[in-house]
């Protein structure tokens, strides 16, 4: 399967350093696509759809000890498994994946902070504040890691960015 991986990369050194985070980071993704998916079939197809974008990404992906990392292969493999859901439903004539169900709640009861905030937003919004605000990528590297075009990507930050400042006014933190 590996072989797979490395044949959509150019250089040699790029290649060593998708076969280190292959095997170390492999474990991690499937876990990580496990709480969306139920099935093991489906989790090993999500994170192999995550390793293909992966490997056509190998110029933007942060450095191997680098913290932002796990953050980065955590949102591509967890895109993947929503990916998954979303054609599941639609092959099966479902109302699609409920995009406003927050993932998570980050701050606990009573507290309302910024990061309350964003986890109330859309998983899709979600991807693109963290990958854009926390990570540094910009629109352009986001679109190629999501996988849609460059005004799609730009949209989905104009809105991401129109409902959290809507969210942090509502809970009066701006």
């Amino acid at each position: 399967m590996l072989m797979i991986y490395l044949s959509a990369i150019e250089t040699p050194e790029e290649k060593i350093k998708f076969e280190e985070l292959y095997y170390r980071y492999r474990g991690f993704m499937l876990k990580a696509v496990k709480r969306v998916l139920r099935g093991d079939q489906d989790a090993e197809d999500a994170v192999h759809n995550a390793f293909l974008s992966i490997a056509r990404n190998m110029k933007i992906l942060p450095e191997m000890d680098s913290p932002k990392l796990k953050g980065f292969l955590y949102i591509v493999a967890e895109h993947k498994a929503i990916d998954i859901l979303r054609e599941r439903k639609r092959r099966e004539n479902e109302e699609p994946l409920d995009e406003d169900e927050p993932l998570c709640v980050s701050a606990g009861a009573g507290e309302r902070s910024l990061d309350w905030c964003i986890a109330q937003l859309p998983p899709r919004y979600q991807e693109i504040i963290l990958l854009k605000y926390s990570h540094g990528y910009s629109t352009r590297e986001i679109a190629s890691i999501l996988g849609v075009s460059f005004q799609a990507a730009s949209k989905l930050d104009q809105r991401a960015k129109a409902r959290l400042r809507e969210l942090c006014e509502k809970e009066e933190l701006l």
